[in-house]
């Protein structure tokens, strides 16, 4: 697993490098400084996995980042991790393209299980935002203007409907001829489209829609 860390304190960067590195010597740890030499590993390593990224840096803020992430690779899975604690923050993050919100003042496993749940295809939310109301006040379909937010490829929508019967992703990777990655991208690109953050939902409204 490759992952990329972006934030201007070297302090941080080591100190999340390490915990990261817990999984194993197969993890292997990329770091930026800003959002300029983050945007420059992208695009010397394909193989990147997750990207942790501060919100706060200097030149290109990070909600423009998470922007420019998703223009460069939109099934790049990228979690912020930030100082702020305000909801509104971590619901523009989030519209924005994020799979997960991580305040720094939260436990350090917190990251690391925001991690395995977005590389699972799913969307980790904090409790600050979870104490508002749920994982349903951030699905945002009374924001997708109908079917303009649910232009799905073929193969997510194959994906889609065997997530509708309740398939696991090895098992839709099987029926599908695909990798459990490539599976999980297509998870991603189907929560974004939809604007829902976990299966249950995307089922919902993949049915709602006529789409499965």
């Amino acid at each position: 697993m490759k992952l990329l860390i972006v934030d201007d304190h070297p302090v941080l960067r080591e100190g999340l490098a390490a915990l990261l590195r817990q999984w194993g010597p197969e993890t292997h740890i990329l770091e930026a400084r800003d959002a300029r030499e983050a945007f420059d590993l992208l695009d010397r390593h394909e193989d990147i996995d997750v990207v942790v990224l501060d919100l706060l840096m200097p030149g290109l803020g990070g909600l423009a980042a998470l922007a420019e992430f998703g223009r460069r690779r939109p099934a790049l899975p990228v979690i912020v991790l930030s100082s702020s604690e305000d909801s509104q923050v971590a619901r523009q993050a989030i519209a924005q393209g994020a799979l997960g919100y991580v305040p720094k003042s939260a436990n350090p496993n917190t990251l690391l299980l925001a991690i395995k749940l977005v590389l699972n295809g799913e969307l980790y939310l904090p409790p600050l935002l979870l104490n508002e109301g749920g994982q349903d006040s951030l699905s945002l379909r009374h924001d997708t203007g109908g079917a303009e937010g649910a232009r799905l490829t073929e193969r997510q929508v194959d994906v889609l409907r065997l997530i509708g019967e309740g398939q696991s992703n090895p098992a839709i990777a099987l029926a599908l001829n695909l990798s459990e990655k490539t599976v999980k991208v297509h998870i991603t690109g189907i929560f974004k489209a939809l604007r829902v953050v976990n299966r249950s939902q995307a089922a919902t409204v993949g049915r709602e829609r006529g789409l499965i």
